[in-house]
């Protein structure tokens, strides 16, 4: 008898019929890697295709929506409100919810009404109205508003997430600070668009940390390192924003006060031609030589006005403390307060929320939060007495000019006096934010703008 496994028929074929199989098994292994790695190719190719087509749609309307703002900017007139006994939004950062809860409960058993029962009404966008129905503009202070506290881009929107306790207190203009109208929200097509006004003169000037005067160099580093410390910034990343500050003077200093200057230019002169003539006469070669070494420009003197020289700073400024020289992401970190903050960041504040970074060289004591008010007052002294006092007056009316302050405060004149170049009582310079979201696609783009009237200079621009 044969042994089926050494030269039998029937073992022969079972051996044939195996090495078939495991071959078909390879086959199909590859056929179905081959078509996962083509379908996996196809589907993240079509999704970016879908994103590129979402992120153009929402550029576009990003884009249209900066015009509209800019347009409708022209007729807004910022208008303070007067707020007698409401709380003050000037401490909100640094208070936990429970104490907020409390200082509302506070005032309402006071005032026996709660802060939106208000008469004062906010500035809005012309054409706003309040959302109806689906695809209706309405308020970010509405509960659909946005804000997304883990992406760097919503940095400008840090603290604006769903409605919170701080919607609930209103701000200098009647909106929650620092904006100047309530949030317009719109959709155009199937993007939304957000729009945002803020005012950069209620926020802490960089440009006060960049002063390269020695009279005030002192008084400057300590301005910057009690905002820093108000916000709880580190020493370590203290020194880090003031090396890159450092690099920035190095390129430009900041200035605080101009004057009018007058340039002198040579501007090219249109050659001087002789007199045509019918024939040459004795001596004609030697004066067409004069002639052409005739001087071939003239000058040109112009006067370059304050706020010409203060847009260009601003616009310079805007520029350098937005580049790579600037490291603002530190910034843009949100700050816990408290043992309640530990766990949820959206009561978290980020730094750069209180910061200006376009330039801006004074402060609106009428729309500064008491942090802001004491690190302008450390160039003159008293800056808590002086802070507690400006908050108390401007609920009921806001200050008119230096006269105003001083003659309320007339215990803090000198104080006062040794600040005033750094005050200011009313706005020119806002940032206008818009975010444009159409699926997964945000597109963003922040305006600075100088307003003086319906006069509205663009100072500069960034998008993301």
């Amino acid at each position: 008898m044969q042994d089926p496994e050494h030269g039998h028929p029937n073992g022969r074929k079972r051996s044939r019929d195996g090495v078939v199989l495991v071959m078909t098994v390879v086959l199909l292994v590859v056929l179905a890697s081959l078509a996962y790695t083509l379908t996996a190719r196809v589907a993240r190719q079509s999704r970016r295709n879908d994103y590129l087509v979402d992120y153009t749609k929402a550029r576009y309307a990003c884009d249209s929506a900066v015009r509209y703002a800019l347009a409708t900017l022209e007729d807004i007139e910022p208008q303070l409100i007067s707020r007698p006994n409401e709380p003050d939004f000037s401490d909100l950062f640094v208070m936990s919810d429970e104490q907020v809860e409390q200082m509302l409960a506070d005032w309402a058993a006071l005032t026996g009404q709660t802060p939106e029962d208000s008469g004062d009404a906010p500035l809005a966008l012309p054409g706003r109205a309040d959302r109806g129905e689906a695809g209706a503009p309405h308020g970010l202070n509405d509960a659909n508003g946005l804000g997304d506290l883990n992406d760097i881009n919503d940095a400008s929107l840090a603290g604006y997430g769903d409605e919170s306790l701080e919607d609930r207190i209103r701000g200098p203009y009647g909106p929650r600070w620092p904006l100047l109208t309530e949030t317009a929200e719109f959709d155009v097509g199937d993007v939304t668009v957000t729009i945002e006004i803020e005012d950069e003169h209620a926020k802490y000037p960089l440009g006060w940390a960049l002063l390269d005067e020695p009279d005030t160099s002192r008084e400057s580093l300590a301005s910057f390192e009690t905002f820093c410390e108000w916000m709880r910034i580190d020493a370590p990343t203290q020194d880090r924003l003031k090396e890159d500050l450092a690099t920035i003077v190095e390129i430009k200093p900041f200035k605080l006060e101009f004057r009018p200057i007058t340039t002198i230019d040579q501007v090219p002169n249109p050659a001087t031609q002789p007199a045509p003539q019918a024939a040459p006469a004795a001596g004609t070669a030697a004066r067409t030589a004069t002639v052409s070494r005739a001087a071939q420009t003239r000058t040109l003197k112009k006067t370059v006005s304050i706020g010409e020289q203060i847009d260009r700073q601003c616009t310079d400024f805007g520029k350098l403390l937005n580049s790579a020289l600037f490291d603002r992401d530190i910034l843009a970190r949100p700050t816990r307060f408290g043992r309640d903050r530990v766990e949820s960041l959206k009561r978290a504040e980020s730094p750069m929320k209180y910061m200006s970074v376009w330039g801006t060289r004074q402060v609106n004591i009428n729309t500064a939060p008491r942090h802001v008010l004491e690190a302008l007052f450390v160039f003159g002294g008293d800056g808590p007495q002086i802070a507690q006092a400006i908050i108390e007056r401007r609920r009921i009316e806001p200050f008119k000019d230096v006269q105003d302050l001083t003659g309320d405060l007339f215990k803090f004149q000198v104080s006062i006096q040794a600040c005033e170049k750094y005050i200011a009582y009313r706005s020119t310079i806002f940032t206008i934010h818009v975010k444009a979201v159409c699926g997964t696609a945000k597109a963003y783009s922040t305006i600075a703008i100088s307003k003086d009237g319906k006069t509205v200079k663009r100072i500069a621009v960034v998008n993301s």
